[in-house]
């Protein structure tokens, strides 16, 4: 492996740690184009100790919008969409907005960014880099992600979990009701449920929508007018259990078939702690399958009870992300943080403490 992206380096902050201020997470998914352009966005660190102890935070000046491109081996750094003294910052603002999506529509030259704290949906025309960054207007759900329709629109959910849309042929933003069997879809869902993740079919006006503690996934018809509420259907849970946890695993097969990873509460009675379960929802068949608990075959591909290494402040790296159940099966015990499909089948995930890249062979 090799670093390709610097952040630091390529955007000219200190190469040291800066604590808070620190350009410290890429937070946002690879969005790859189809260049083959990778488009990813930066976000604030954490305080340091020293930080913590005097109360003398440094200040965050918001994060930036960066491209690798693989072909050339460049990465580009495009600017911050929202800095601190923007002028769609609250006055009283003390830093800057960080990068927690990057979408491009690489045919139209649009490049559309969502901002966190506070979910601005911004605009960048590579067509006209001058122009810098465009406030579409709708303040947008937590960690919410934009997408692409087949007319071309950008879609993404607004934090009253209604659809706000921009179409570039008119570059208007419009906002339409979202409703599943006619209710509202924050009454349906509840206030409490967060973290909406979804993803578009190859159809372009399906999409298939999961949260992070809700159970349910649902399937959203954007092939509607703007103008009208946007329809859809509950495709019923995932998996039965308590304490849902579903972090950025919806992912759609070449076959169509839509996969997604979810995390319960251990109530079988056969060991404790968590479970993670990989489902899969069959348009055709309208089923949705339990496919089975993570079991890692290889067990020995981490040292668990060996020393424990440090981090560079002393610090020690966790490890605490597996468990083993009765019968010795190692699984993994707090969040799976991604899952993809590849074009073979082949199901991937990753999951934390440690890092670990898992692979599941395509199931028929």
């Amino acid at each position: 492996m090799r670093i390709v992206l610097d952040t630091h380096k390529l955007v000219g902050l200190p190469l040291e740690p800066t604590g808070y201020a620190a350009q410290s997470k890429i937070h946002t998914r690879n969005f790859v184009g189809p260049s083959g352009v990778i488009y990813v966005g930066t976000k604030q660190g954490y305080p340091t100790a020293e930080e913590k102890k005097t109360g003398k935070v440094a200040t965050y000046r918001g994060g930036y919008v960066i491209t690798y491109d693989p072909a050339t081996d460049k990465a580009t750094n495009l600017g911050m969409p929202m800095p601190l003294g923007d002028r769609g910052l609250p006055g009283d603002a003390k830093e800057g907005e960080g990068v927690i999506d990057v979408t491009a529509d690489e045919s139209r030259g649009m490049i559309y960014v969502i901002t966190c704290e506070h979910q601005h949906w911004m605009l960048y025309d590579t067509k006209h880099p001058d122009k810098g960054f465009r406030n579409l207007g709708p303040i947008l759900r937590d960690q919410t992600n934009t997408l692409i329709d087949n007319r071309g629109r950008a879609t993404a959910i607004t934090k009253d979990y209604e659809v706000a849309r921009y179409d570039p042929a008119t570059d208007k933003v419009t906002i339409d009701p979202l409703l599943v069997e006619g209710k509202p879809f924050a009454d349906v869902v509840g206030r409490k449920a967060v973290h909406r993740d979804w993803r578009i079919a190859a159809d372009g006006t399906t999409a298939y929508l999961q949260l992070l503690n809700h159970l349910r996934m649902f399937k959203v018809d954007l092939s509607g007018d703007t103008g009208k509420p946007v329809t859809a259907a509950s495709l019923g849970n995932r998996v039965e259990g308590k304490g849902p946890d579903s972090r950025g695993s919806i992912a759609i097969g070449p076959d169509g078939r839509v996969y997604s990873s979810v995390r319960v509460d251990n109530e079988t009675k056969f060991g404790t702690g968590y479970l993670h379960h990989l489902v899969r929802y069959e348009p055709k068949a309208n089923r949705m399958s339990d496919l089975g608990v993570y079991a890692i075959k290889n067990p020995d591909f981490f040292d668990f009870n060996g020393p424990q290494a440090k981090n560079p402040d002393g610090s020690l790296r966790p490890r605490h992300g597996f468990h083993t159940l009765p019968d010795g099966t190692l699984t993994p015990l707090h969040v799976i943080m991604a899952t993809i499909v590849a074009h073979d089948g082949t199901i991937y995930a990753t999951t934390i403490y440690p890092f670990t890249l898992l692979r599941i062979p395509a199931v028929p």
